[in-house]
Parts: C-alpha cells; sequence; structure tokens
C-alpha cells in the first residue's frame, strides 16, 4: 500500500491536502545550504567563531531533543541533564580504556541510549508531574553514583586526556565537524520520524493517550521509541559539550540547569514545533554570548524572559508566527490547502 504521505490527497469541492508548500520546500533546501556553509567555517574562521558555533550545535540539539519528548510526545521531563551528564561520563570512561576520544563519543552516546531502554520500563509507567519528579529524582541518583567512580574523583572530577594525541587546531575543527553533522543527522532522523507513522502515534499519544490506545497505537511502545532517541540525542550533546571543554565535573554536567536550558529554549521558540526548538536555540545562543559574562543578572535575565513569553507568547515565538502568517517551513503534518487560497495547519 502506498503511503499517505507519497501524494496529495484530494478533498473534492474543499481543496488539496498535502505536506509541503513553496516556502517549506525552499526552507528544505536552504538547510542543505546552510549545512554546507557552516561545514566551510572553519577554513575562514578564527578558532573563537568555530568555538562558538560548536557551542550552538549543541544547544539546537538539546532544544530539539527536549521539543520531541514533552513538545510532540508529551512526556515533560526535568531530568534530562541526566542523559547529558551520562554521554560526558561514559566518554571519559570509554576513552580512558584505550578508545579514540572521537570514537568514544559516539559510543558514549550509544550506551546512554542502551541504558534509557530498561529506564524506560520504569519511567514510562509514570505520568505528568510524576514521569518529570522521578526523571529528577533518578537525575541526581546517578549524579551520586558517578561521583563513586574512582576514575572520577568525586566532585573533583578528570579530563579527557586522550585529546591532547590531537594537534590543538585539529582537534577543534573535529569537534566541530562532529557537532554539526551529529546536529544535522539528528535534525534529520527526528523530522522523518515525525512525519511517519510513528510520529502520527507519538502526537496521537500526547493529545489523548486512552484513545490512542483504543484505535490501536502502542502506546508503550511509541513512547519508548521517542524516550530513548531523546536520551541518545542528549547522551552525545553531553559528550560533544565535554569534548570541546575537555575537563569533567560531575557537579557541573548533571546540574538542572541543562535542563533549564533546554526549556527555555523551547519554550521561547515554540513548544511542539519542529522550527521552534531551532529558533529557541538560536535566541538563547544570542543572549548567552551577549550576555553571559553577566554572572547571576544574566540568570535572573533568562528567567524573565521566558516569564514574559509565557505570558505574552504562550506559543512561543515561532507559533505566533506560524498563527499570524500561516507559515511552515518544516512540516510534519499535513496542510490542507482551500480553493479559495487560504489555507490550515
Amino acid at each position: 500500500m502506498t503511503h499517505p504521505a507519497s501524494f496529495p490527497l484530494a478533498a473534492p469541492g474543499i481543496g488539496d491536502v498535502h505536506r509541503w508548500t513553496r516556502a517549506s520546500r525552499i526552507a528544505a533546501w536552504s538547510s542543505v545550504l546552510v549545512i554546507a556553509i557552516l561545514a566551510a567555517v572553519p577554513a575562514f574562521s578564527g578558532v573563537g567563531i568555530v568555538d562558538r558555533l560548536t557551542a550552538l550545535f549543541v544547544y539546537v540539539i538539546l532544544a530539539a531533543m527536549w521539543n520531541a519528548l514533552a513538545g510532540y510526545g508529551g512526556l515533560v521531563s526535568v531530568g534530562q541533564q541526566m542523559f547529558f551528564g551520562l554521554g560526558a561520563y561514559f566518554t571519559v570512561r570509554i576513552a580512558n580504556a584505550g578508545i579514540d576520544p572521537f570514537l568514544a563519543v559516539l559510543m558514549a552516546a550509544v550506551v546512554v541510549g542502551a541504558i534509557s531502554y530498561p529506564l524506560s520500563f520504569v519511567m514510562l509507567r509514570l505520568k505528568g508531574g510524576e514521569f518529570a519528579i522521578a526523571m529528577w529524582v533518578v537525575s541526581a541518583l546517578t549524579h551520586l553514583l558517578v561521583n563513586l567512580d574512582p576514575l572520577i574523583q568525586g566532585e573533583t572530577g578528570t579530563s579527557l586526556i586522550s585529546l591532547n594525541a590531537y594537534p590543538a587546531g585539529q582537534r577543534q575543527v573535529l569537534i566541530y565537524g562532529l557537532a554539526l553533522i551529529s546536529m544535522a543527522v539528528l535534525l534529520l532522523g527526528l523530522f522523518a520520524l515525525l512525519r511517519s507513522r510513528v510520529g502520527a502515534a507519538i502526537q496521537a499519544i500526547r493529545d489523548n493517550e486512552d484513545a490512542a490506545g483504543a484505535i490501536g497505537v502502542n502506546v508503550f511502545t511509541t513512547k519508548r521509541t521517542l524516550f530513548m532517541l531523546a536520551a541518545f540525542g542528549t547522551g552525545i550533546a553531553g559528550a560533544l559539550w565535554l569534548a570541546s571543554a575537555t575537563s569533567f565535573q560531575p557537579k557541573t554536567y548533571f546540574s538542572v540547569q541543562w535542563t533549564a536550558y533546554m526549556i527555555f529554549m523551547v519554550l521561547v521558540g515554540g513548544l511542539g514545533r519542529f522550527e521552534g526548538a531551532i529558533l529557541g536555540a538560536i535566541i538563547f545562543f544570542v543572549i548567552e554570548t551577549a550576555f553571559g559574562a553577566m554572572g547571576v543578572w544574566y540568570l535572573i535575565g533568562l528567567g524573565l524572559v521566558a516569564l514574559l513569553f509565557s505570558l505574552f507568547l504562550p506559543r512561543g515565538l515561532w507559533g505566533a508566527i506560524e498563527e499570524r502568517f500561516g507559515l511552515s517551513l518544516m512540516p510534519v503534518g499535513y496542510r490542507l490547502e482551500l480553493k479559495t487560497k487560504q489555507s490550515t495547519e
């Protein structure tokens, strides 16, 4: 049977149902061009720009993964810092075993994804606030367990010493390239997943879990797929951050501030909107670059911005743009193009 997404659906007397618009096709090709330009940045830019863009790629990954979990799956977690910290921790552990540090980054993300599988059997039986709090509790326990590893030396931490085998310039370019590729692959994979039958099931569960189950959706398996993807993506973000910073201190990587950053990016950009997570990450990146040196006032500013968006733009910046102009650049659902030239998502 042909998948319904492979052809436009006729709506006699009303219009056509489809996914892509002229704007979304332009956006898709523009994304390819942007990735190509970003790939060439190290060839003509300084160390500072390359480092900052690496941080941006990590932020985009974090925002996209939390948005997938909460915005599309309805699984609001305040413990995603656990996967971020584990990504960094297992990178140190695997590299210490003699594995190349860049291969260790990828292997660590796979390990984090694998760990999320048995964890999902417990966590996904909880709903709403119970799930959110349980994730935070498990994250705190994981932090304590990591501190017990003699290699980590408690909160003193350690470093990814094996990175010193690479010259500083080469190391920076490799980290940048790995971060760019990871971001592009994760965004593409998430986009494909959300446009698939599994993606439709994910959003059905978010809207009404009981109703989704009643029409044949395997609720637990579908939620577990999303849970593991978010864990894997957040894990590779933590591993990449460690590769860029080189030093690992558990209290830094397992800090709840990482989840706070994710929530901020998604709320400002637009919860449950693919473009919103990316836009929110860019906004956060700009704010951090401009005001990050202000210390506690910077954090107060972030909280104030999040509060203002919650009050006046509850759907986020991209949600407001989408509502005002009907613009969807990365559509994961269908659009009804009316014969009157009006359209609705």
